[in-house]
Parts: C-alpha cells; sequence; structure tokens
C-alpha cells in the first residue's frame, strides 16, 4: 500500500513539475492595459528657415521746389494821358434823372490796369473848376480791376438829377463834364452840357465803379 502511494505522489509530483517547467518556458503574458505595438517614433520636427528681415522701406526725398520766377509786374494804371472818354446816354431816364455810360477806352500802345471810380463833375468849360458837388459813389456795383488792352475800353454808370429838381439850386450852364480816371490827378473833359447848382449840399451826379466792356 505503501508503494502505491509512493508511485502515485510520484506520479503527480512530476506532472506539476512539468507544468511549472512548461509555464516557465512560454512567453510571459502583457500586462493589462499596455500595447504591445511599438511606440510609434515622432516624426521629426519641421524645419523652419528663418523670414528674412522685413525690408526696410527706403523713401525717395522729393526734390526741392525749385524757385520760380517773379510774377510779371501788372500792367501801370490808367492814366488819363493814355485815355480817352465818352459818353452814352441812350440809357435813358425817370423822374428827373438821366441815366448814361462813361465810357473810358484806352489810347495808348501798352496795357493799363483801371480799378474803381472815376471822380465826376460839371464843369463851364474844359480848363474851368468843377461846379458843385462832384458825383457821389454807388457802391452797389463792385469794385473789379479790368486790364484794358489798347482800343479796349470799360464803362461806368452816371445819374444826373435835374437841377430844377431843387428848388433852392442856384443854377450855373455847365458846358459838360470832367473826368479824373481812378487814382489820377490828371482828367479829362466831355462835351455834354447841363444845368449845375453852384451852391454847395445839393449832388446832382452818382457814378458806379468801373466795369468790363
Amino acid at each position: 500500500m505503501w508503494t502505491q502511494r509512493i508511485k502515485t505522489g510520484l506520479v503527480t509530483t512530476t506532472a506539476a513539475a512539468s507544468l511549472l517547467l512548461l509555464a516557465a518556458c512560454g512567453p510571459s503574458p502583457s500586462p493589462a492595459g499596455t500595447s504591445s505595438a511599438p511606440p510609434t517614433s515622432s516624426s521629426p520636427s519641421a524645419s523652419v528657415t528663418p523670414s528674412s528681415p522685413p525690408a526696410t522701406a527706403t523713401t525717395t526725398p522729393s526734390p526741392s521746389p525749385t524757385a520760380t520766377s517773379a510774377a510779371p509786374a501788372d500792367a501801370t494804371l490808367c492814366k488819363a494821358a493814355s485815355l480817352t472818354a465818352a459818353t452814352d446816354s441812350t440809357g435813358g431816364g425817370a423822374a428827373g434823372s438821366i441815366y448814361e455810360k462813361l465810357i473810358l477806352t484806352n489810347s495808348g500802345t501798352t496795357p493799363c490796369v483801371l480799378e474803381g471810380f472815376a471822380g465826376v463833375s460839371l464843369t463851364a468849360d474844359a480848363s474851368g473848376e468843377p461846379i458843385g458837388e462832384p458825383a457821389t459813389r454807388e457802391t452797389t456795383t463792385p469794385v473789379t480791376k479790368i486790364e484794358l488792352a489798347p482800343g479796349k475800353s470799360a464803362w461806368a454808370e452816371i445819374r444826373y438829377t435835374q437841377a430844377g429838381n431843387y428848388g433852392d439850386c442856384t443854377k450855373v450852364p455847365a458846358a459838360g463834364f470832367r473826368i479824373y480816371p481812378p487814382n489820377d490827378t490828371a482828367s479829362l473833359f466831355v462835351a455834354e452840357p447841363h444845368d449845375a447848382c453852384s451852391n454847395a449840399g445839393i449832388k446832382l451826379l452818382t457814378v458806379t465803379a468801373f466795369q468790363a466792356v
């Protein structure tokens, strides 16, 4: 009986030893939750080419302004010596007044400038002194600078109020108008008979600024 138990235990022991030996020789099980795949090698970082430094904007200096030649001098003022004067009374009249154009023409050989108001008075003759009050300026027409080429004209409006409209007028016959161009002390004469008032304070004449024809 003991021999039988010894054999049976020997067989059992031998089988168990064989199982242990086989388990030891077999592959080790992978730990749970870990991947058996080899780690993926990370791709090499893409090489970055350093950007070129920004180009510095170059500003081409503007050329210095060249000196310009001085503007030509203005034409000289129109003077009595290079002007002729005339009147045009076709403008008619109303309420005891006569409206007419005073026309100055450049009779010289070079251009001249006419600007502003003429001095206008009634006079006894071409060389006589003015009679009564000079013309009052009518400022509703703007003053403009007019360049008169040779042979060209400009005009202003004269209003003459009849001397008979004033009961206190001391009437004196006048032979025409004495005309002083703007900015001139010399005068021109236009023959045109009218009654004048020799006493001060009565203004028979008004005149506008010159306008281009």
